[in-house]
């Protein structure tokens, strides 16, 4: 288990506060919710679960009869009211989840990789409680947008556009992840093309440009999404494999040819 320490962890919840609390913050929520809403409607089974950031209903469309959310100590609890139906489950470490092996159909999550010490290995303990055949929802800031770069030089000035201790993952990265645990991406998906500001009214001026970057710079959008189905590769039946005589080689051909003349030469002898 690899644990956060607590002043880190109080620090990140304060910055999501503050930021989720701008109109960029909403403006990113409002899009986020819709892309989760579409994704995670068709998915089936009985088990799922949204890890972090419960400013978003990431479940509420779903289906499933068990729909529960885990809260991290480094993300906010207190903006939004939860759904009645989707109950809070726990709190508990990314790193260390309280579930049993492939327990679970569906995963969501909302801007947790970023945020972890270590991505690689919190995917891999999600990883494990996701049964074969489930889906897994990620999303995420893009590091090749106008927010990313907005971020980068913000951090140079000290003056950060984003939530400061994130560390951003390209969707590249995390189709490479999800390769090697042998993933299949089924769906991806860019949004939020408008500038990096604050301003109260930007979700309103940019409705053009989310329109135009969808069209012509999808791969530039300030969030991504993806969603993953976990493969798992088991044996197959090829059927009874027809075994070939093997030829005779051409010496062995050749006396018996001659043996077999010399037998009938010496029958039509006697």
């Amino acid at each position: 288990m690899i644990s956060t320490e607590p002043e880190n962890a109080n620090y990140s919840l304060n910055e999501w506060n503050e930021w989720l609390s701008t109109s960029a913050g909403q403006y990113a929520l409002n899009w986020e919710q819709k892309q989760f809403n579409k994704i995670v409607d068709d998915a089936f089974g009985f088990d799922a679960l949204q890890i972090g950031l419960p400013s978003l209903t990431c479940l509420a469309q779903n289906r499933m009869p068990n729909r529960w959310l885990m809260l991290l100590d480094s993300q906010p609890s207190n903006q939004n009211p939860l759904l009645p139906h989707i109950p809070t489950l726990c709190q508990a470490s990314v790193y260390d989840l309280p579930f049993a092996n492939e327990s679970i159909d569906l995963i969501a999550l909302p801007h947790v990789l970023e945020f972890s010490e270590n991505p690689h290995e919190a995917l891999r303990e999600i990883h494990r409680i996701l049964r074969p055949e489930g889906r897994i929802v990620i999303s995420g800031f893009n590091p090749m947008s106008l927010w990313g770069l907005r971020q980068y030089t913000g951090r140079i000035f000290h003056q950060p556009f984003l939530p400061q201790s994130g560390r951003f993952i390209s969707h590249f990265r995390i189709k490479d992840w999800l390769n090697l645990l042998n993933y299949s991406i089924d769906r991806g998906k860019f949004g939020c093309y408008g500038f990096p500001t604050k301003k109260s009214n930007a979700n309103q001026e940019f409705t053009f440009l989310d329109k135009a970057g969808d069209r012509w710079w999808p791969f530039f959008g300030s969030i991504f999404m993806l969603s993953a189905i976990k493969r798992n590769p088991a044996i197959r039946m090829v059927g009874k494999i027809k075994a070939k005589r093997p030829l005779l080689k051409p010496q062995l051909a050749t006396v018996q040819q001659t043996n077999q003349s010399h037998e009938l030469k010496n029958n039509d002898d006697k």
